[in-house]
């Protein structure tokens, strides 16, 4: 255990090197050469930028050691072009989420575990600088007029950010991480997120223009399963894709990203999903994709995917299929809709053709639970069956939740569209059997 004389010599050390790395940082600001800087780009200006670092290093009476040098040199150029303390967390590529709760208190998920890091700002203003960096590359701003904000990071990655007076105890971020190699099909099937048959029959639904609806809770994977079901979408098809904070990395050429718009400093100015679904209609999609569903837009979805924009695919928060009808239900009546509920579930059931559950289970694993047919109508209900599901069995001795894929035996209603899109599937695939255990 550290002596309090050894405890607070490490605490002045550390201070001595913030001080430090704040005066050579200064220096360099004022000693850079802003035209030239703007002529050169990435690994050349970094470079450039190393060497005069390096050289104010040499100008400083304190004493450094090589390993010390290294990183103070690393620590000003992470401060003058990347996000300060946060680069050396993301570049760690083992970890999820990134959650600081204040400049003082950062956490990572790593794994499927939450973890303190040593990794801190100098102090609130420090941290206030780096999110101001965030936000603004994305046209958004943070202040007490709007202290909640959205963003993304160059890679994808979404970020929330919320400050005083609404956050008591300093700025907080979460940093859902989202990589410049985002998982593929490959990489969730050696994760067994899901099954080889189960592969097939989405596979098979995105082909066939089937409209489907990813459902799941938060953390639970949904934006990377929508990625993933993207890539079976033809390379031809016009694909217009909407979203809050643009994180979808999808590879066909034919791509229109929009992404909505807050107020401005009046309260002004603000594009909705909803704006943005209406005027993609305009813009002749073949496929309309939208990151989540979470207000009136779910209507204009719904309307779409009825009025010859099949192949639509969205995902929405809720965690079970049922839940996920109920939640749309809500969503539309919530946002002012006065429609009879028959009527209501009439859209969803002749919208929707396929919902898929992703959850997050305990300790970490990711799984496709539900593979769900909405079948139609009967009387007010909206019918619905499983094709494919998760069965949960209990909990290893490492606290990671373990179970089994099994195939209900139902053989899906919409097989002929299928076939008719040239997809032909086993009919053993729908055997009633377990398919995968973990």
């Amino acid at each position: 255990m550290k002596t309090p004389t050894l405890r607070s010599t490490e605490d002045a050390k550390s201070v001595e090197f913030e001080n430090l790395k704040r005066r050579i940082h200064g220096k360099l600001v004022d000693k850079l050469d802003l035209t030239r800087v703007g002529e050169l780009e990435g690994e050349v200006l970094r470079r450039e930028i190393r060497l005069v670092v390096e050289h104010l290093c040499d100008t400083e009476d304190t004493l450094l050691n090589r390993t010390e040098r290294e990183r103070l040199v690393d620590e000003v150029l992470d401060e003058t072009f990347g996000l300060g303390p946060l680069e050396l967390l993301l570049k760690d590529n083992s970890i999820n989420d990134i959650l600081i709760n204040g400049p003082k208190s950062i956490y990572v998920e790593r794994r499927g575990k939450m973890e303190k890091t040593t990794v801190q700002f100098r102090d609130n203003n420090h941290l206030m600088q780096i999110i101001d960096r965030i936000v603004s590359k994305v046209g958004r701003r943070v202040d007490e007029v709007c202290p909640m904000v959205d963003a993304r990071l160059q890679d994808g990655s979404r970020v929330n950010a919320i400050i005083p007076p609404l956050a008591l105890d300093g700025a907080c971020v979460s940093i859902r991480r989202f990589g410049a190699n985002p998982l593929k099909l490959e990489d969730l099937l050696n994760y067994k997120a899901f099954t080889p048959e189960m592969v097939m029959l989405l596979e098979g639904a995105i082909k066939a223009r089937l409209n489907i609806v990813i459902s799941g809770g938060t953390g639970s994977g949904k934006t990377t399963l929508l990625n993933t079901l993207s890539s079976f979408i033809s390379n031809s098809d016009r694909i217009v894709t909407i979203e809050d904070a643009a994180e979808l990395q999808l590879q066909q050429d034919h791509v229109v990203r929009l992404e909505t718009r807050p107020p401005n400093i009046e309260g002004k100015g603000a594009i909705t999903a909803t704006d943005l679904v209406r005027n993609a209609l305009r813009m002749r999609p073949e496929r309309i994709i939208i990151g989540e569903c979470r207000g009136p837009e779910t209507l204009d979805m719904l309307q779409a995917m009825n009025t010859g924009h099949e192949g639509s695919l969205t995902t929405i928060h809720a965690n079970t299929p049922r839940d996920a009808v109920a939640r749309m239900e809500t969503m539309i009546t919530m946002a002012g809709f006065e429609l009879p509920l028959k009527a209501l579930r009439q859209q969803i059931a002749s919208a929707v053709d396929l919902i898929v559950q992703a959850n997050r289970l305990q300790g970490g694993p990711r799984k496709i639970t539900h593979i769900t047919e909405i079948l139609g109508m009967e009387q007010d209900t909206i019918v619905m069956q499983d094709i494919y599901h998760y069965e949960k069995e209990g909990i290893d001795e490492s606290g990671r939740a373990f179970g089994r894929f099994e195939a209900t035996g139902v053989r899906p209603n919409f097989m002929d569209r299928l076939e008719a899109a040239g997809v032909r599937l086993p009919s053993s695939a729908f055997r009633q059997r377990v398919m995968l255990e973990d």
